[in-house]
Order: C-alpha cells, then structure tokens, then sequence
C-alpha cells in the first residue's frame, strides 16, 4: 500500500477515534491525477445525506488539461463506498458525540483507489501545543543520536 496523497493538516488539527478504508465513486481521469499527486485533501471532510456519504472539499485537478470534459467540477461531492453498518456508526458518532469525519489519505489497496476517513475529534490549543513540543524533543533526541 501506497500513499497518494495525504492530510497533513488534519493529522495536526484532530485526534482520530476510529478510522475507516472507503471506495470512492471516480472517473477514470480522476484515478489517474490521484496517481500522480494532483490531490488534495485540505479541508476535506465527510457528510452523510440520506443514508449514503459524500466526500466534500476534496479537490482533484484535471489529469490533462486540454482532454478534460467540459463542466468538470475539480471539487464536486464524491460518493464514498461504505457499508450500511459503517455508515450508521459514523452517523452516530458524528450527530451524537459531536465528532467530524475527515479524509486522512489517498492510497491504493491493489489496484483500487481508496480514501482513508475517520471519526475524529477537535485538538484544543494546548493539545496542539504538547504535541509540537512532542516532535522537537523527538527531533533533538535524534539529533543527539545521530551525532554520537
């Protein structure tokens, strides 16, 4: 498994409960600018609309260019591939509990394409806070390692 593209930001922002492996309903010109990095997960997040769940914000540009058909939306709403079970638990967790569901990753899982979700919670400024501080004493700690 191969990441495509990631969400960094949303690794930073958010505490993930649950995570989840969705299909994704794309056109083939889509797959091919995924598999070539031309993504973007940046403020994407998930809402479930009569039972079924939609990929939104998500932005992924034209493959080429001059081949893309005409009234191509770059950030339509995508249909997500999940099962009713999945989908009733993020509804749950979402209305209930208060939590989002966000897009963590693109990946490929054999040949398919697949987006990385899950059920996240809101980090709050000092838990955004410990957790840089976290990675500079892990950075200074290796640095250290790596000189002796």
């Amino acid at each position: 498994m191969s990441d495509f593209v990631q969400n960094k930001k949303a690794y930073f922002d958010y505490e993930f409960l649950e995570q989840y492996e969705a299909g994704v309903v794309l056109t083939g010109h889509e797959v091919k600018s995924i598999r070539a990095n031309k993504a973007s997960l940046n403020g994407a997040y998930v809402i479930i609309r009569g039972k079924e769940a939609y990929l939104v914000n998500a932005s992924i540009s034209p493959y080429q260019v001059a081949n893309t058909p005409k009234g191509y939306d770059p950030e339509r709403a995508r249909k997500l591939l999940l099962s009713k079970k999945q989908i009733e638990e993020l509804e749950q967790g979402s209305e209930r509990n208060g939590l989002t569901i966000v897009a963590t990753r693109w990946y490929n899982n054999k040949r398919k394409v697949k987006l990385g979700i899950a059920l996240a919670r809101g980090k709050k400024k000092a838990d955004k806070r410990e957790t840089l501080k976290a990675r500079d004493n892990k950075r200074e700690i290796d640095r250290i390692m790596k000189s002796q």
